[in-house]
């Protein structure tokens, strides 16, 4: 449970505190954008391999492993002379933080009784949660009262809490030579290589402008060739990391598709709300987890009643019932005016956050209900793929979507700002009262006024932009109740690949 908090806290402790770490290190907006990026990377990298290789060496080895690497970098990270030095051990921090997630759910699937397993999956999906909505807090609760050095040093308090927890509490497994005579080092290499870019690409993207941009076309193209020779390579090879068969399974590749949605909304909004607070309201991370920490309470109470209800019923109800309180609460929000602070976002949050528990519990207990052992490693993987590639493209669209539509709706509402005519005059009027005897001369006043009424229209693009943000949220999470019904009653295991064909021991299980 420590993992999977650990592994999400640190993308988004590293978010909220971007401008603070980026202040300290003397670093700019352009270096210091490669940091959530560095640490996303090394992530989705130990994510698709420590599946593969937890089946060969044990899941005990891969874990304590990656809390070693994951631990010597937080200590590390502060004393970092620049902002290179920063990224490379946030790179290695997330190549720690990478192996926990897939390997906590293997964990919770392979050994709790089959009783307990409901509120095994429950609780795992509460601390994903959890974790996603309280960095704003722990920020800046660092920033304001300890430094911001503890944005990293916070992971060392916990880290040998959980290697202890791992050491005692996860079985040895002995290595199987068989399997490591024939590791496929060369597909691993392919799949992170090509994932790793278009990762890099889609984070990068909106900064650099997308395919105006260079990098981001090479990063596409390298991402896109280094994918083909993976699938090239996993076809032909007789002992493949991956089995890419079981994606012949359309009940497997609609929850794939499921997690990818979820993902991208949680991510989304995650955006949406901390943005409008920050530019519109003027918010620092402490005021911006009063808001968040709301989405996060709830998880508590919901543990117990939704594990008892996955057992009862079937999941699929709770899944889709999840994706129309989804798409409810953002549609709440979408009633977003210029005057919204803290509050007003509560109540559609709140909603946001049952109907988020209630989608992902629903989805990784179907998943769960799925895995065929000798397939552990190619789900754990996919899944671990979807869950962070998802929520890339959730925050480059959004980040690409609230810009351009900020830029549509302020050239249409200045089309109605006409010099001196009705509203505008008006408006004018009232700031020159308000500036009365504050400025010198005429010059300046008539100058003030003008920068007034464009900073009103720019709030008021901005919060259309940010309108149409949730709507668009919205939008998927109807298309995920609708996918909702294709999942399977009883979805069928994936078929099995030939003996011969298979690198995997059947002793793992992970998704």
């Amino acid at each position: 449970m420590l993992g999977s908090m650990i592994a999400t806290l640190g993308t988004r402790v590293t978010s909220f505190g971007f401008a603070d770490l980026r202040g300290s290190l003397g670093a700019g907006f352009d270096e210091g954008a490669w940091i959530t990026t560095s640490f996303g990377l090394g992530q989705l990298i130990s994510g698709i391999a420590c599946p593969y290789l937890s089946s060969i060496t044990g899941g005990r080895r891969i874990l304590l492993t990656g809390i070693f690497i994951a631990f010597m970098a937080c200590l590390l990270a502060p004393f970092s002379h620049n902002i290179h030095g920063y990224i490379a051990t946030q790179f290695f921090a997330g190549l720690g933080t990478g192996t926990f997630i897939p390997l906590t759910i293997m964990f919770i699937v392979r050994h709790l009784p089959k009783p307990l397993l409901a509120y095994g999956i429950a609780i795992y999906a509460m601390n994903l949660e959890i974790s996603l909505n309280v960095a704003a807090s722990l920020e800046g609760f660092y920033i304001d009262n300890w430094s911001w050095r503890w944005i990293s040093w916070q992971y060392c308090l916990a880290l040998p809490i959980m290697g202890l927890c791992v050491w005692l509490g996860m079985p040895k497994d002995a290595p199987i030579r068989d399997s490591l005579r024939n590791l496929d080092g060369a597909g691993l290499v392919y799949a992170g290589l090509g994932l790793g870019a278009l990762y890099a690409a889609l984070d990068q993207g909106n900064r650099l402008d997308w395919t105006a941009n260079g990098l981001v076309v090479g990063l596409f193209a390298i991402g896109g060739l280094s994918i083909i020779a993976f699938l090239v390579r996993e076809m032909t090879t007789p002992h493949p990391a991956l089995n890419l068969r079981i994606l012949a399974s359309p009940g497997l590749i609609v929850m794939f598709a499921l997690l990818a949605g979820f993902r991208f909304i949680i991510l989304s909004t995650a955006y949406v709300i901390p943005s409008y607070l920050q530019m519109l309201q003027n918010y620092r991370a402490l005021d911006i987890g009063a808001v968040l920490i709301w989405i996060a309470a709830p998880q508590i109470f919901l543990v117990l009643p939704l594990a008892v209800l996955i057992q009862r019923i079937d999941p699929r109800w709770t899944l889709g019932s999840g994706a129309v309180l989804i798409a409810v609460a953002c549609l709440m929000a979408a009633k977003l005016t210029g005057a919204w602070a803290t509050a007003d976002f509560l109540p559609s949050q709140i909603l946001q956050a049952v109907g988020q528990s209630l989608a992902l519990t629903s989805l990784v207990a179907l998943v769960a209900r799925t895995v065929r052992p000798e397939q552990a490693a190619t789900i754990g993987a996919f899944m671990q793929t979807s869950r962070l590639l998802g929520g890339e493209v959730g925050v480059a669209f959004m980040q690409t979507f609230v810009r351009q539509r900020e830029q549509i709706h302020s050239n249409l509402l200045g089309l109605h700002v006409q010099g001196q005519a009705g509203d505008t005059a008006n408006r004018v009027a009232q700031y020159g009262r308000a500036l009365a005897g504050q400025l010198a001369t005429t010059t300046e006043a008539a100058g003030a006024k003008i920068h007034l009424l464009a900073t009103a229209v720019t709030q008021q693009a901005s919060v259309l932009a940010f309108i149409d943000a949730f709507e668009a949220a919205a939008a998927v999470a109807i298309i995920c109740w609708f996918l909702a019904a294709f999942v399977p009653k009883s979805p069928p295991r994936p078929p099995a690949a030939p003996a011969e064909h298979s690198n995997v021991h059947p002793r793992s299980v992970s998704i």
